[in-house]
């Protein structure tokens, strides 16, 4: 007998699975449900713990269903291998979304063009992020966050201490890597 089977995923810790978990229980009755929660869509799904599952759980005749396409990956490649380990389990895909199953030759085509077309913007938008960094240097502003910590004074209570970078780090509770950083700066 074959089961409808729910996959949901959100990217950070912040978010929530509900929306999605809600926009699928409106048009299915789901028997299992599977979720990654605040994991990326660039970790490739064999190495998510709830896509993991839900591939060895999935048998042949079931229907996964996914509120959008780019909950199974956000590169082209990823995608089209999940989907495709789905079908050699005999299961079918439907994203709800685009409003297709993908367990048929329209539904693959129009999968694969999505998926490049998510992986174009993503290109994008890394570029256009790389580019506003680039303008932001060249107008002399600082990136990153604001430095908490006075190198000279890190530098001087380690001295006079005789202490070690790690208990240097802790009295000032400021990483190991902050204290090298201010030592460096120092020379």
């Amino acid at each position: 007998m074959s089961a409808i089977v729910a996959y949901t995923r959100v990217s950070t810790d912040d978010q929530t699975c509900e929306n999605q978990r809600r926009t699928i229980s409106e048009r299915y009755k789901v028997d299992k449900w599977f979720s990654d929660d605040g994991v990326s869509g660039s970790v490739a799904a064999t190495q998510r713990a709830g896509l993991s599952a839900l591939l060895g759980y999935v048998r042949d005749g079931d229907i996964v269903v996914v509120a959008a396409i780019d909950r199974l990956g956000r590169n082209t490649l990823d995608v089209l291998n999940t989907v495709e380990a789905l079908k050699e389990t005999g299961a079918s895909v439907i994203s709800m979304r685009e409003g297709f199953d993908l367990a048929t030759p329209a539904g693959k085509l129009m999968l694969t063009m999505l998926a490049a077309v998510a992986e174009l913007e993503r290109e994008n938008l890394k570029a256009r992020q790389l580019a506003g960094l680039e303008r932001a240097r060249a107008e002399g502003k600082h990136l990153g966050r604001k430095k908490t910590v006075n190198d000279a004074e890190v530098v001087a209570w380690r001295a006079g201490n005789s202490a070690s970078i790690k208990a240097t780090a802790e009295h000032f509770q400021i990483s190991v890597a902050s204290v090298k950083r201010a030592c460096a700066a120092q020379r």
